[in-house]
């Protein structure tokens, strides 16, 4: 992707079925879960790369022995961090005790982060946080085992001030106002309920306090818990907890936004965001592993017992479709075949844009992430030739020399890889116009494969903001001296902000956006501005499921083509030479592509969750205020 946006989290839990001596016997090393973490958690990096953390629970500990353990980091590479730390802390207990060598009884009882139950969490910070205490896992302790509750998640909530004042209602305090915080005190609070009926219970069964603390950890209804605790979240999530005693759970939202997939066997249970993840750590066939289901959520209990159990009732399923386009891993066979067919299904308006002369057009691609879409269009464009070349020699059958044949033959779609990403360099002068030409640097280009005849063909899995193709890849292109410049976007026009886990919160900085705003006041229209900021501002006091997400008005006017041709003016400047063109996935072919992920609200303004229409019109508002804030 061209714009550079943070986005996602990754979240990977393990639990091990068997003893540990199991592992060190099968596996040569008691460290198997540790080790499958760090695995696990690295072929998530792309997932989120401001933190990381890990957490680990031992089972079936003596009282006054540590069970609980967590590590996290928000160093430049903190995956890497967090292993070393975890490592450097074994390798020292190990070097000062040699006897545990062999002992796996002895370094689970002496060495932390050894444990039959993990937790790992990978993060982009939404709200631009990156301090260590906005990294999860989170932790909320107690001296009964029990109320023991480690969070992490890849969510956004958009009705935290809810949450939070729903907190208050019940008498807490919570030390902030984030998810995170308040959906692991929502959570806590009703294990703490529940811990204390299921007290009770042991109590008026005549058990001690001692006796009744293994009943309780068997008793445990978790999927309860979820239940309580989850009535008025609004947002998207796939959110996982483990408990002090053990057991453990991983929860999806009930529209299925953010994604989870697990496997399990007769040693181990592993949940991850990718499939991919999975196949890849634990050499799996991509058959066996499963989606966990909209609004359930896999529940493993202390004795190994594992359930996906319902916990919301499902609405019309509504996952994201950028984890296609752009955020999960190409590795996955579905998502790789999807991203090549959203390159194929854009090749008709391709061909339209370039008068279907393939013979003197180049096709190349933002790297690295667009280059699956770019395989696609160029199959297609090599069947639209063949196609060409099929229908000359039918039609000239009678008279086609060897010669002839032969030339017809020789002519192929032309690729080449035009744009060259730099490492990234520091924009350490904070003069403008001094900064804007070190960012038109952060792409290079390739020389002397370009003619001033050509149409220069670039696809990109989407288009954000614009600035990078401004200030960089248009001027880099340009220099090349191609006839036409035309790019290409895999996805659609971005219009809407998001608001359940990746960061565009803003209207403005949408580049659709900004071109619509520019439509109206050239068609003396920008009364409709007006009017919706009044729409707006209209129902901020209504309930979410009132709120009407009145900014489509501000596209509705126009043709999708006449605001890319709108962006296309934006986008170039007087300098450039060729003409630009921008070409946008369309919304029907997206849903061809991708026909398990029909989340499509940044694009249509079709938002899966009620909160999700009060977050647009909180953008709008700000907007149109001048209010540099986020709508969530």
């Amino acid at each position: 992707m061209s714009d550079s946006i943070k986005h996602e989290c990754g979240i990977a839990l393990l639990r091990l079925k068997k003893p540990l001596e199991f592992y060190k016997e099968k596996y040569g090393s008691a460290f198997y879960g540790i080790q499958k973490m760090y695995l696990l958690m690295e072929k998530q990096h792309n997932r989120g790369q401001d933190g990381a953390g890990f957490a680990s629970i031992k089972l079936d500990v003596e009282a006054g022995e540590r069970y609980i353990s967590r590590v996290r980091s928000n160093d430049p590479q903190p995956i890497q961090d967090v292993f070393k730390q975890i490592n450097d802390r074994i390798n020292d207990e190990l070097a000062s005790h040699p006897e545990y060598a062999d002992d796996v009884t002895a370094q689970k009882r002496n060495i932390p982060y050894i444990g039959e139950l993990f937790l790992g969490h990978v993060r982009y910070g939404t709200f631009g946080k990156n301090s260590i205490e906005s990294v999860h896992p989170f932790l909320r302790q107690n001296n009964w085992m029990h109320r023991n509750l480690i969070v992490a998640g890849n969510f956004n909530m958009t009705n935290v001030t809810q949450l939070f004042n729903s907190l208050v209602e019940l008498g807490q305090h919570p030390k902030e106002m984030a998810d995170t915080v308040t959906v692991m005190e929502k959570i806590g609070h009703f294990l703490d309920d529940e811990v204390t009926d299921l007290y009770l219970d042991c109590k008026n069964e005549g058990l001690s306090k001692r006796e009744a603390s293994p009943v309780i950890a068997e008793r445990l209804d978790v999927k309860k818990i979820l239940k309580r605790a989850s009535k008025g979240w609004d947002g998207g999530y796939a959110m996982a907890g483990l408990f002090g005693h053990g057991d453990a759970f991983v929860f999806r939202d009930p529209a299925g936004i953010r994604p989870a997939y697990f496997y399990e066997d007769d040693e181990i249970v592993v949940v991850a965001s990718e499939r991919p993840v999975i196949q890849t750590v634990f050499n799996l066939d991509f058959e066996k592993i499963k989606e966990l289901q909209p609004g359930n959520a896999l529940i493993i209990k202390k004795n190994g017992k594992v359930t996906e159990e319902e916990i919301i009732v499902p609405t019309v399923k509504k996952a994201c479709s950028f984890e296609r386009i752009y955020f999960s891993r190409g590795s996955d066979a579905e998502i790789y075949q999807e991203r090549k067919d959203l390159g194929k299904l854009i090749l008709p308006a391709v061909l339209k844009a370039i008068d279907n002369d393939t013979d003197n057009t180049v096709f190349s691609y933002i790297p690295n992430t667009a280059e699956t879409s770019f395989y696609g269009i160029v199959e297609a464009a090599q069947d639209f030739l063949n196609q060409r070349k099929n229908n000359y020699i039918l039609e000239n059958r009678n008279t086609l020399t060897k010669e002839t044949l032969q030339e017809l033959l020789a002519v192929k779609i032309r690729t080449e890889k035009v744009a060259i990403k730099d490492a990234k360099l520091r924009t350490f002068i904070t003069e403008d116009s001094s900064r804007d030409d070190l960012v038109a640097h952060v792409y290079d280009v390739t020389y002397g494969v370009i003619k001033p005849t050509d149409n220069l063909v670039i696809i990109d899995d989407s288009i954000v903001r614009g600035t990078t193709l401004k200030m960089s890849i248009i001027k880099m292109m340009d220099r090349l001296k191609p006839k036409s410049i035309i790019v290409v976007s895999s996805a659609p026009q971005i219009r809407y902000p998001d608001c359940y886990g990746i960061d565009m919160a803003k209207l403005e900085g949408l580049v659709a956006f900004r071109a619509s705003l520019e439509l109206l006041k050239e068609r003396n229209l920008y009364h409709i501005v007006d009017e919706v900021y009044k729409k707006c501002k209209s129902q901020e006091n209504l309930d979410d499921n009132e709120v009407v997400n009145y900014v489509t008005e501000i596209y509705a006017p126009f043709e999708p083509q006449e605001i890319s041709d709108k962006i296309a003016e934006m986008l170039s400047s007087p300098e450039i030479n060729a003409e630009v063109k921008i070409i946008f996935q369309t919304v029907e072919d997206l849903h061809k592509a991708c026909p398990k992920n029909l989340g499509d609200w940044y694009f249509t303004g079709d938002y899966p969750t009620p909160g999700g229409n009060r977050v647009v019109n909180k953008a709008f508002i700000n907007f149109y205020e001048g209010n540099d804030a986020r709508a969530y």
